[in-house]
């Protein structure tokens, strides 16, 4: 009961990503609010089309926010979801994944894992092509991502074209306290960032599950290539990085960008120069992998 007052409480917070976006809105030819069945709940989704295209079926990107596993909306990323359907051409899925403690971990990545299923049997009545399939998140939205390549993998499914961490939390197992935290309050008090976990991991004895903690998975060659960024004061430097090493040993195609002079959350929070650099990187990226797929087939 105490975590579900607290977490309630956390929620009503200012999120300060959505007082200033670092991209300014762009309209897109149509955005469209779904509310869709899963395993875990019915899930809110948006879908974004972009303006300048005459494709019939499009390729798709899955977009996982930020917020702790505990806070935050798809809403947050609306202006960054539109930038990149128009940069890129592509449908851009916004999730509203499952939030914790309602919601634990494994929860949120079998909601995932619905999410592409629906996607694949509804390809054609969204104008989707099925097999050039994205999926990126920032932060906790992060870990989700990686933790569903994990799954896919598991599963024998399907991988992604491409995933797309950007400041990954992906260690449940090192104590905040033990992360080299730049925050000076952040640092002072790591009971904060140990009440998330405890919301997302409730029994402690999962903290090293792979799927909640990808750097402690067995990772092979056949995952989705993947584009990590890092910034550069962000107590979660070491395990993406360590993550991005871990993926390359393993065979894997892995772009880590560092952002200097950034802390966590540097896409939403600024300085507004890097943020912007990190979009266009991220829509770089997605652009190539479309178009490196298009001409093998």
């Amino acid at each position: 009961m105490f975590t579900y007052i607290i977490a309630k409480l956390l929620r009503l917070l200012p999120n300060k990503a959505i007082k200033t976006p670092m991209i300014p809105f762009q309209n897109v030819k149509m955005k469209k609010d779904m509310l869709i069945e899963t395993s875990v709940n019915r899930t809110k989704i948006s879908l974004y089309y972009p303006m300048n295209t005459n494709l019939k079926k499009h390729p798709v990107y899955i977009n996982f926010h930020g917020g702790a596993f505990i806070m935050n909306d798809k809403d947050m990323d609306d202006p960054y979801c539109r930038f990149l359907s128009n940069e890129t051409g592509c449908v851009i899925l916004n999730v509203d994944y499952a939030k914790a403690p309602e919601y634990p971990f494994p929860k949120p990545i079998q909601q995932g894992y619905d999410i592409i299923q629906w996607l694949k049997r509804e390809a054609d009545e969204l104008n989707i092509d099925a097999g050039k399939i994205m999926l990126g998140g920032q932060s906790s939205g992060a870990n989700l991502a990686a933790a569903l390549c994990l799954y896919l993998e598991e599963k024998k499914d399907n991988q992604p074209l491409l995933q797309v961490l950007s400041c990954p939390m992906l260690d449940f197992v090192t104590s905040h306290a033990d992360k080299p935290e730049p925050d000076r309050w952040r640092a002072q008090y790591p009971q904060v960032a140990n009440f998330i976990n405890m919301c997302y991991i409730p029994d402690k004895e999962q903290a090293s599950h792979p799927l909640a903690s990808p750097i402690h998975a067995e990772v092979s060659d056949r995952l989705a290539p993947a584009l990590i960024l890092v910034a550069e004061y962000d107590a979660f430097r070491p395990e993406a990085e360590f993550y991005a090493e871990k993926l390359k040993t393993a065979g894997g195609r892995v772009q880590n960008m560092l952002f200097k002079d950034c802390c966590h959350a540097f896409t939403h929070l600024g300085p507004k120069e890097k943020a912007e650099q990190a979009w266009s990187l991220i829509a770089r990226e997605i652009k190539e992998t479309v178009r490196k797929i298009t001409v093998s087939q």
